[in-house]
């Protein structure tokens, strides 16, 4: 039997007659067919309250955090600049209660773009609101090109996780505008833009929980080189059942 893979929504407004509207429980396909392609079974899992992220957990057996919208600050103490753009308060709370009981449940992990950012902030680190308040950045982190490309080049940290995926150096697309600031205790930034930013983050310990702040799922249409980091994210949940 396939791995069930939970992939986390959102909530998006939806306009119905008589400018009505309802927000709509969603996930960009992309990550689903990323997932199918290297033989998990994807299951997406609804904002919803966070009393129910246990359960939901124990039905699944590894998660998936997906991109979207800011982390609100005031998760890392901080009130919101003036380039914050919006954020899902709930969305922020449930996706937190959803990683932590995946963590409880000693399930792997792969969280994208927001995904990273909300990892580390659920446990202690902190984010540039905005990549204009961070220092020395030179490259391009929102891309105009078409993001089944690649815009920036990423070095990875020997012995990870995603140094032994991609090797030294991989080409990686970039979609973002927060930006990882000091790393959660118990995790190690792994891999970096040139310009410093950090595009990597890795729990320490056996369990495979890896972040990449780039959007891996949406270049699988265009390039096999990132099919690997969803090949090996599922072969370790599949081994992590036996």
């Amino acid at each position: 039997m396939s791995a069930i893979i939970g992939i986390s929504g959102t909530l998006r407004s939806m306009e119905f007659p008589q400018n009505i509207f309802e927000p709509r429980a969603t996930v960009n396909d992309t990550y689903v067919k990323a997932i199918a392609k290297a033989g998990g079974a994807p299951l997406i899992l609804p904002v919803t309250a966070t009393a129910y992220a246990e359960e939901i957990v124990s039905r699944i057996d590894g998660l998936v955090l997906t991109g979207g919208d800011d982390i609100s600050p005031f998760l890392y103490g901080e009130e919101p600049l003036a380039q914050l753009s919006s954020t899902l308060p709930e969305r922020d709370l449930y996706e937190m209660a959803l990683l932590k009981a995946t963590l409880a449940q000693n399930k792997p992990v792969l969280a994208i773009c927001r995904g990273v950012q909300l990892m580390n902030v659920a446990f202690g680190g902190t984010l540039y609101q905005d990549i204009s308040y961070a220092p020395n950045i030179e490259r391009q982190h929102l891309q105009r090109t078409d993001p089944v490309f690649p815009i920036h080049s990423i070095t990875t940290q020997p012995e990870s996780e995603l140094h032994a995926i991609f090797g030294e150096k991989a080409m990686v697309n970039s979609l973002h505008h927060q930006v990882i600031r000091d790393v959660a205790d118990g995790f190690q930034a792994t891999a970096w833009a040139s310009d410093g930013v950090i595009e990597g983050m890795e729990r320490e310990g056996d369990l495979f929980v890896v972040g990449v702040q780039w959007h891996p799922e949406i270049m699988v249409k265009q390039d096999d080189k990132m099919c690997p980091l969803f090949e090996t994210f599922v072969q370790k949940v599949a081994k992590n059942n036996k």
